[in-house]
């Protein structure tokens, strides 16, 4: 199965058409609903199947993301057998109060997974979370880079990143 297979089967589920607020506050007569890929039993398969070709040999830990990176990472880790931990935007202020739920990543060479990227600010805010706990972030696996440019992490400089698809795939 090609790029652009997945690519417009995606693209076919997610890319809406209507009358969409942006969160600019702009009006856009189409929007990418990056939902509707990752509830869709099928497509959540094949995007994580194609995810994990991407990922270093060396991987101990699969981190997902909040919120579109948990779906992935879980349908990656019931495909692989790689345990999978998910990294809140902060750590909560209760219970165990952490930013890295699931398993202890201390010392251990973890993965970050995202749906999408395209400027990279959430990844780097990840990354400094993770690093925190203790784990050691050796790449970034995604199912799509918006970003313009080759797939890279601005304030990360030598962060792997590693797209399934870029945005050149899903026209």
């Amino acid at each position: 199965m090609s790029n652009d297979a997945l690519g417009s089967d995606i693209n076919a589920v997610a890319r809406l058409r209507g009358t969409f607020r942006l969160r600019s506050g702009q009006t856009s007569s189409e929007y990418f609903d990056k939902y509707r890929f990752e509830s869709d039993p099928t497509l959540l398969r094949r995007v994580a199947r194609r995810m994990l070709q991407l990922v270093p040999a060396n991987t101990e830990v699969l981190a997902g993301l909040e919120l579109g990176g948990v779906p992935i990472a879980t349908a990656m880790s019931l495909e692989s057998g790689l345990p999978a931990v998910f990294v809140r935007k902060a750590a909560k202020e209760y219970g165990t109060c952490q930013a890295v739920e699931g398993g202890d990543i201390a010392g251990r060479r973890t993965v970050l997974v995202e749906d999408v990227i395209t400027t990279g600010g959430a990844i780097a805010d990840a990354v400094e979370l993770v690093r925190t706990a203790g784990g050691d972030v050796t790449a970034v696996v995604c199912a799509i880079w918006r970003g313009e440019g080759e797939p890279h992490i601005s304030k990360m400089p030598g962060l792997l990143v590693l797209p399934v698809l870029t945005r050149a795939d899903l026209v």
